[in-house]
């Protein structure tokens, strides 16, 4: 993916926390926890959106697993 859509994946992204967190303020208690979900996936997103963004991984567990894969003994 290119770096261009992955800006706008991530601008879409924003906006979208940007409305929920909106809708929040404005809304009665028992719509909160449905839109508190909401922007708990949204935050996520955002999230792993902008860490591809600035090339940061995803967790260091899968690399590690594989580190001696494919060296040969000295």
């Amino acid at each position: 993916m290119s770096i261009r859509l992955m800006a706008k994946d991530l601008y879409a992204a924003q906006q979208n926390v940007d409305q929920l967190e909106k809708k929040m303020a404005e809304s009665s208690t028992a719509e909160l926890l449905e839109l508190s979900g909401e922007l708990k996936l949204a935050l996520k997103e955002r999230d792993m959106l902008r860490r591809m963004l600035d090339g940061e991984k995803e967790s260091g567990k899968f690399r590690q697993k594989f580190e001696g894969f494919g060296r040969t003994k000295k």
